[in-house]
């Protein structure tokens, strides 16, 4: 089993979108600063994920949600769950991201 994920950076909001075949392992990988790409966003939530069964299906679903209708893709499915999570206070955003099961996997 391969997965795209992305995720959100909670320093500066941005998403990083990749592929894994452990995403547990490799989400604390993002956390824990062993990732050149992402080292100095950290810390970050689990946003969306896909499963693939495929290492190649998950590569062109990663290239597909890094384009931009894949961009839009993404926005427009997590649409109230974002909204939600910039537009609130942050003790909002804060009980949002705890009461969300990105946060809850990444513990």
């Amino acid at each position: 089993m391969f997965y795209t994920y992305v995720l959100l950076s909670q320093k500066d909001h941005h998403w990083y979108t990749g592929y894994s075949n452990d995403l547990k392992r490799r989400f604390k990988e993002h956390n824990q600063g062993l990732v050149y790409a992402t080292t100095k966003r950290r810390p970050f939530l689990l946003l969306y994920y896909e499963a693939c069964l495929d290492e190649d299906d998950a590569k062109a679903r990663e290239t597909y949600l890094k384009s931009g209708p894949g961009k839009r893709y993404l926005k427009n499915r997590l649409k109230f769950y974002i909204n939600k999570c910039l537009t609130g206070t942050p003790e909002q955003v804060k009980l949002l991201y705890n009461n969300s099961s990105a946060v809850q996997f990444s513990q």
